[in-house]
């Protein structure tokens, strides 16, 4: 299971998210170009001490992501109405989540081996990025019983 995030903007979301890969022994690779420096403060702040503990992957585009990517690719959208605790989720799945401003390019929704989303009461747009990170990822990490145990992460 992997977590890619295209084109992120929000340092603080980025470094939240890492710490959320760190915790749960996820990798997280990051599709750059991102909307702030890589070293941003927020980012540090967010992420705290987990950020030397995650594996981070940074990829210059989309089309080295692509190229180098194994598995699965599961897009969160608000485009679409498969339910993501419907899905079936399987081991070396990548979730992949588009950036806070814009979502994701057309090419890569194409890309896109599945579609899934989070139900929202009307009229509400989305949830934050990481927040959905972390839903989705647990429902991923349940269905495929990948849950780290003590042995598997430093406490």
């Amino acid at each position: 299971m992997r977590i890619a995030l295209f084109e992120p903007d929000i340092a603080a979301n980025v470094g939240t998210i890492i710490r959320l890969g760190a915790c749960m022994a996820v990798a997280i690779d990051i599709i750059e170009p991102c909307g702030f420096p890589f070293g941003d403060t927020a980012l540090k702040r967010a992420g705290m001490d987990y950020l030397p503990r995650a594996a981070v992957t940074r990829h210059d585009s989309w089309r080295v992501f692509v190229q180098a990517r194994t598995g699965r690719l599961i897009l969160a959208t608000t485009k679409t109405a498969n339910i993501y605790t419907a899905f079936d989720y399987r081991a070396d799945d990548t979730l992949l989540f588009g950036r806070e401003s814009a979502g994701v390019t057309p090419e890569v929704s194409a890309t896109a081996d599945a579609h899934i989303g989070i139900p929202m009461a009307p009229g509400m747009r989305s949830l934050n990025v990481a927040v959905t990170a972390g839903m989705i990822l647990g429902e991923a990490l349940r269905q495929t019983a990948r849950f780290p145990t003590s042995k598997d992460t430093q406490r």
